[in-house]
């Protein structure tokens, strides 16, 4: 299925769900924030989360510095 993850198009198997995204981009789970469709995904419900065409994707990092 077509998704966009970062605002960069891409496919992802029928049935994916926010952790497989999540888990394309970094191998980090802590410090990271996830919006589908503009609406937060808690950590908690990412592996029960399935994405669906069209979806569109936001994985955010924390960044420490200064």
């Amino acid at each position: 299925m077509k998704v966009t993850i970062n605002g960069d198009a891409g496919e992802l198997p029928d049935g994916s769900t926010v952790a497989q995204a999540v888990r394309m981009l970094t191998a980090m789970t802590s410090g990271v924030a996830v919006a589908v469709n503009d609406v937060v995904v808690s950590k908690g419900a990412w592996e029960s989360t399935s994405l669906s065409e069209n979806d569109r994707v936001e994985v955010l990092t924390a960044v420490q510095g200064g």
